[in-house]
């Protein structure tokens, strides 16, 4: 037993060491494609090369260079694009060195904006998200989803956790369930249990799974929260409370009880105070809004879908949000 542990440690350093080492050469593989877009882009601005030498070069990397992949001409131009999308921000340029190629063309082709692209690639450090699950992160529209939500927190939750609208979502995307309709908040409940991982995922990797159904007791009676998770980051416990209809005020009161509870008898002493989700089928943003203006919990109230949500429709209310607020500035 005690040859096994040491085995183990061995083990972990050896993982340690090729993490590193992975690093190590997909910075130096960013930086390569880097200086070569960075190359290439200088010579098409003064026109000393168009599309026929860059076709030229590819195939000459291939002729004397066989062993090397990677230097076809299409990819050529993308290391072009790459550099010119990031080349005056330097901010990004150093950061972006930190994910792999794969995911940097990921984000660069499916990002409007600069803001978007430093969301994603930011994401996916702090998260170690996979191509996979960087994929489904951009197809969900999280960038928007996140940005909309803003709006939808407790005054009592942007006071204690000022960065909750980078970690909570208005709307959550559960396409990897499969329930029939109608669907009960029992079925809601246990499709959840059973797709946990893909829950977690959208949620976000910070958010440790806890209890269903956690039991809470309160006098001479029992009160149970459909699910409760701890988040790392923000050292805090979240109770989620999931509803099959549209928001109504007094879920809000339910959900204010609970934490309560939470934080007199669960809570831990160098935890903080706990964070309540009260996740609904829709929701009236006026009526959120009233209810959420004199909360005294920190509470955010969300949606959800059972469908990916169109995109276009997502960008469209972003647009809307960011003149709205260019007005309200003005």
């Amino acid at each position: 037993m005690e040859l096994a542990q040491e085995f183990t440690e061995i083990q972990k350093l050896i993982r340690k060491a090729k993490t590193r080492a992975f690093k190590a050469v997909n910075t130096e593989l960013i930086g390569l494609y880097w200086e070569i877009g960075k190359y290439i882009s200088g010579k098409i601005t003064k026109a000393e090369w168009g599309k026929g030498v860059v076709k030229n070069l590819s195939d000459y990397l291939k002729e004397s260079e066989p062993e090397l992949k990677g230097f076809s001409s299409q990819n050529l131009w993308r290391m072009k694009q790459f550099y010119e999308a990031y080349y005056e921000n330097e901010k990004l340029s150093t950061v972006l060195r930190e994910i792999p190629w794969s995911h940097n063309m990921a984000i660069l082709s499916s990002s409007n904006s600069e803001a978007e692209r430093e969301f994603y690639i930011r994401l996916t450090i702090n998260e170690r998200l996979s191509f996979r699950e960087l994929e489904r992160r951009i197809d969900t529209g999280t960038y928007e989803r996140v940005i909309l939500s803003n709006e939808k927190l407790s005054p009592v939750l942007r006071e204690l956790y000022p960065q909750a609208n980078q970690l909570f979502k208005d709307n959550y995307i559960f396409d990897f369930l499969t329930l029939p309709k109608p669907f009960s908040e029992k079925t809601l409940r246990a499709g959840i249990i059973q797709n946990l991982k893909e829950f977690i995922l959208e949620l976000g990797k910070d958010f440790t799974f806890v209890g269903e159904e956690y039991r809470l007791q309160v006098g001479k009676k029992d009160f149970y929260i459909d699910l409760v998770f701890y988040h790392r980051e923000l050292q805090c416990l979240v109770a989620i409370d999931l509803k099959i209809t549209d928001f109504k005020p007094e879920y809000l009161g339910k959900m204010e009880f609970y934490l309560e509870v939470l934080d007199r008898d669960v809570k831990k002493a160098h935890e903080k105070p706990s964070i309540g989700i009260v996740l609904c089928k829709n929701k009236d943003s006026k009526v959120v809004e009233y209810a959420l203006n004199r909360s005294i919990s920190p509470t955010l109230i969300s949606q959800y879908e059972t469908k990916l949500i169109d995109k276009k429709l997502l960008g469209n209310k972003l647009d809307e949000f960011f003149e709205l607020a260019e007005k309200n500035n003005t």
